[in-house]
């Protein structure tokens, strides 16, 4: 199929959304500050509970994970974020969502094709590259250590 560029330009056009960013901000400030605020009430809850510190961060990047995996699943995440928009990709919460989503998309294809393919697709260059940066890093750090 040949193409003008005023034909690509008007399909374009058609095609793509004007953002209204004095709405949509505000939506994801608000969206993403109480995915936060939830966070540091788990903290404070589990704090209450008598965890220590580091246990306390760690419980509730479980519990925030763990939601965020359930909501996915439940179809829930992805009306959140069409409101939130960026706010819902506060790391670990957006991490979480992001590994699960594709993972329930192609969850047809079965469990190996889909489900254990398909999972990987956003964790594994995020691991990837954390990697090999983290050793790049190492070496940089080595070096100036001398």
């Amino acid at each position: 199929m040949q193409l003008s560029k005023s034909q690509y330009s008007e399909m374009y056009k058609e095609a793509s959304q004007n953002s209204k960013a004095y709405i949509n901000v505000p939506k994801a400030f608000v969206i993403g500050g109480l995915i936060c605020l939830l966070g540091e009430y788990l903290r404070t809850v589990y704090k209450g509970m008598g965890f220590d510190e580091k246990l306390c961060g760690i419980a509730t990047s479980v519990t925030l994970i763990f939601f965020s995996a359930l909501l996915t699943g439940l179809g829930i995440y992805s009306k959140l974020a069409k409101h939130g928009g960026a706010g819902t990709l506060v790391p670990i919460t957006g991490f979480a969502n992001s590994v699960v989503a594709p993972a329930v998309e192609f969850k047809a294809e079965g469990f190996i094709l889909g489900l254990g393919a398909k999972i990987f697709i956003i964790c594994g260059p995020v691991i990837l590259y954390g990697t090999l940066a983290s050793a790049i890093y190492g070496v940089i750090y080595w070096f100036t250590t001398l």
